[in-house]
């Protein structure tokens, strides 16, 4: 099972689908297939595995990191082509939350005469792809909030200026961190100051470029922008006519585009894993509509000195209005600090 993890994350850019991995042993023991899913509208992991194995899946065990697909979808369901091989062991990491499968794979599996075991390594397993779990489980997307600050807590001066808080190292990390997801979303107010690309810059990266979202206030939007270059998707409450890209109209909330029915809206596109990446405005509406699930703040070795601009616009009361968080990480990258934390729930 170890092994078919890590074949799940030879190609991770499968969303809307799952991450998975597959690993066939022989009668005798040894592996003689393995396989991993390379996106919609590929072979799913189970088939690769079983085409590579031929003949000698025939009495096999199957190891796979996700109970397998018993729809039809833009593949034949996995179960027939298990069942077909004639395999008679189907060892699952985790159950697939998706209301297509939820338990009707095993049970047809089960039903064909094949012996299933599940739970085998499941943390792990679900690990892979916490996006998908998370997309699947609640119909929202997995939403990671990033800002850099200085030591003493704002991302910008009074002025606005904030370039740069951090150094190469830590801007570095971020790219990483791009690479991972599904989307990069900013505000207006960032596309106008920062004129960013929203988009990977590492070298030799062969992965799928995440999508620019920028989510539309009541100001123009600049024509001249890069982000126009990249296809992006635009969110409005009023119908657009952007340069490039498509546009979502979605109802206001508090002078914004509806957080919640924006993330819906997005995972609809099959954005799993959002990186919101600003401004502090609309980080603020979206901590407070309860959408962002974990996030990653890069600490400068700077202190401002003074009263800057906080990382989540808008009024902090009273300490009871405080929400719970897990820190999951701390790591020096360069000269700068970076958490990982979780929100709780």
């Amino acid at each position: 099972m170890h092994r078919a993890i890590e074949l799940a994350l030879e190609w991770p850019y499968t969303h809307p689908n799952p991450r998975v991995g597959a690993v066939i042993a022989g009668a005798s023991g040894d592996v003689v297939g393995e396989g991993w899913h390379g996106g919609p509208g590929t072979d799913h992991a189970e088939v690769v595995a079983l085409r590579q194995a031929g003949e000698a899946a025939r009495g096999s065990t199957a190891f796979v990191t996700l109970e397998p697909c018993s729809f039809h979808g833009r593949t034949p369901p996995c179960v027939d082509a298990l069942i077909a091989a004639g395999v008679s062991i189907v060892v699952i990491g985790t159950t697939d939350p998706d209301s297509n499968v939820a338990g009707e794979g095993v049970r047809r599996l089960e039903d064909a005469g094949i012996e299933v075991i599940t739970g085998v390594a499941e943390q792990a397993a679900r690990q892979l792809d916490p996006a998908y779990f998370h997309h699947r489980e609640t119909g929202m997307p997995l939403v990671t909030v990033k800002w850099a600050m200085t030591l003493d807590g704002s991302v910008a001066a009074d002025d606005g200026t904030s370039q740069w808080i951090t150094a190469e190292a830590a801007r570095e990390d971020v790219h990483e961190l791009r690479s991972g997801v599904d989307a990069v979303v900013v505000g207006a107010g960032t596309l106008r100051a920062d004129d960013p690309r929203l988009d990977v810059r590492i070298d030799g990266f062969g992965g799928v470029q995440p999508r620019p979202v920028i989510v539309a206030g009541e100001g123009d939007l600049p024509v001249h922008a890069k982000v126009w270059e990249r296809d992006p998707v635009v969110v409005a409450t009023r119908d657009l006519n952007p340069p490039s890209g498509e546009v979502l109209v979605v109802d206001e909330a508090n002078g914004w585009p509806d957080p919640r029915e924006t993330c819906r809206r997005l995972a609809d596109l099959g954005m799993l894993h959002l990186l919101l990446e600003g401004g502090p405005s609309l980080a603020g509406a979206w901590w407070r509509a309860g959408v962002i699930n974990n996030g990653m703040v890069y600490i400068g070795a700077k202190v401002g000195g003074g009263t800057g601009r906080s990382p989540l616009a808008g009024l902090f009361a009273a300490i009871e209005d405080a929400s719970e968080v897990e820190f999951e990480a701390v790591r020096i990258v360069g000269d700068d600090v970076v958490i990982a934390f979780r929100k709780c729930h």
